[in-house]
């Protein structure tokens, strides 16, 4: 089945002056018009293309790769603002249309918004929104405590921010949770840290739990637990008393005490190195 918005690896069926005929399995056919093919291709040879319609709203396939696709997100810039709507610069030739009715606020022309390709039932054309919202349902959560996800940040509570969640899925970044600046639409890893009963989900930046580490920092690791999240050590300790304690040299520890730092895990202070709740 051809698919407006995802990306089909298809069968080169024959060239023609208009450029290529490409073909499923199941029979379906599709051109990819010669500028959009970028490199000469052979007959029965497979080719990645993107599936779109063009400006006569035909079925048209093209190797240019756009930067979002059917039901994700991505960051566009506002081209042209019309009565019909905001024409976006997604990668390709054609724009993309988002309607007055799919806008938020007042579009500035080259500022970049945050926006979701969807499929018209109605209409049968791509069209983009910035109503994200409207596309996250936590009916059935697909994510699980603890796992890696893919955020984006969307607007700011009393609380902290509203995150998507893998596209799919809404949750709440509390604002005790951030360490740097972050800013609309930008794109970070997040953690699973709560799905509560009535399916509300809070996400943290860092990671759940202790991280896995290898070597001299699984050793430091272990050693602040044993001594209730404090070791009398940092970087400015003496050699001798480091490698007394924990069996590994100097410059083994402050590497070590380093990567944990980085992660998050301990926090460093004048007297020793704590572990984080």
């Amino acid at each position: 089945m051809l698919t407006l918005g995802t990306y089909k690896i298809l069968s080169v069926s024959e060239e023609t002056e208009h450029g290529y005929i490409l073909k499923e399995d199941k029979g379906d056919e599709v051109l990819l018009p010669g500028n959009l093919a970028f490199r000469d291709l052979q007959k029965g040879e497979n080719v990645r293309v993107f599936l779109y319609k063009d400006g006569e709203e035909r079925l048209t396939a093209t190797m240019q790769e756009p930067d979002v696709s059917l039901n994700n997100m991505a960051m566009l810039k506002a081209k042209d603002l019309t009565r019909y709507g905001a024409y976006f610069d997604w990668g390709l030739d054609k724009d993309l249309l988002v309607p007055h009715s799919e806008q938020i606020g007042e579009l500035r022309e080259g500022q970049d918004y945050l926006v979701y390709l969807y499929l018209d039932k109605e209409t049968n054309r791509l069209v983009g929104s910035m109503k994200i919202d409207r596309f996250l349902d936590n009916s059935t959560i697909s994510v699980d405590e603890e796992e890696e996800v893919e955020l984006r940040i969307l607007n700011k509570t009393d609380l902290g921010y509203n995150v998507a969640i893998n596209g799919k899925h809404r949750g709440l970044i509390y604002h005790d949770e951030f360490f740097t600046d972050i800013t609309y639409g930008e794109k970070k890893t997040g953690y699973i840290k709560n799905i509560r009963p009535d399916k509300k989900i809070d996400v943290t930046l860092r990671p759940i739990g202790y991280k896995k580490v290898e070597g001299a920092a699984d050793r430091i690791l272990n050693k602040l637990k044993d001594s209730e999240g404090f070791l009398n050590l940092h970087d400015k300790s003496d050699p001798d008393k480091i490698r007394e304690r924990l069996s590994m040299s100097k410059k083994t520890f402050k590497k070590a005490i380093g990567r944990l730092y980085k992660e998050d895990i301990i926090r460093i202070e004048e007297n020793g190195i704590y572990l984080r709740d």
